[in-house]
């Protein structure tokens, strides 16, 4: 059986219900009210070959802040658990992805020291949520999922094709971390413990 996991949170902003299987064929079923992000973590899915559903709703007559970050803290937390199933990984991951003019690069450590570096130019509008949430949401990520996440965009101009190739590059590369590695005895750490 695949590593997968369920994660529920509910909050006075926002109620948000999760469910992850790593070995996927990259199915997804996402709403979160914001359909930029469905559109983003549907590609996410498909990429990681994660199979995916999410069923969010959130105070969005304030703004995407709570429901976004909230979605993200879920995902950290649903990578965290079904990796409890696969304790042998190959733990490092990296992916470079073009969308037309824009390269992303993704790199990451299933470290358990969440870290988030973001290095991307992002121009505002093109893009139906507020592009400042994506570093919420990969921190989120990172600080639930005990990840070192690097992203870095070296160039691109249209906001939306810079962030449609950072979560498919997101996708790969924690396709590739996520991976079992049979030539693992214990932790994959020389200091015998994540």
């Amino acid at each position: 059986m695949a590593p997968m996991s369920k994660v529920r949170r509910q909050t006075r902003e926002t109620e948000v219900e999760l469910e992850l299987e790593l070995d996927g064929r990259g199915r997804s079923e996402v709403a979160t009210g914001i359909p930029f992000l469905d559109h983003m973590l549907n590609l996410f899915a498909v990429h990681g070959y994660f199979d995916l559903k999410i069923k969010a709703s959130g105070d969005l007559e304030v703004d995407q802040h709570h429901t976004v970050e909230d979605i993200g803290i879920c995902l950290g937390q649903a990578l965290r658990e079904a990796l409890q199933g696969r304790p042998q990984v190959r733990r490092f991951g990296e992916a470079r992805v073009p969308m037309d003019e824009a390269l992303a690069q993704v790199s990451v450590d299933l470290s358990n020291r969440p870290f988030l570096h973001l290095d991307a130019h992002l121009p505002p509008g093109g893009a139906g949520m507020d592009p400042q949430l994506v570093k919420e949401f990969w921190r989120a990520v990172c600080v639930h999922g005990g990840m070192t996440l690097h992203i870095t965009v070296p160039y691109g101009e249209n906001t939306h094709h810079i962030l449609e190739a950072i979560f498919k590059a997101a996708g790969r590369a924690l396709d590739m971390a996520t991976q079992p590695e049979p030539r693992v005895h214990g932790v994959p750490s020389t200091k015998g413990v994540l």
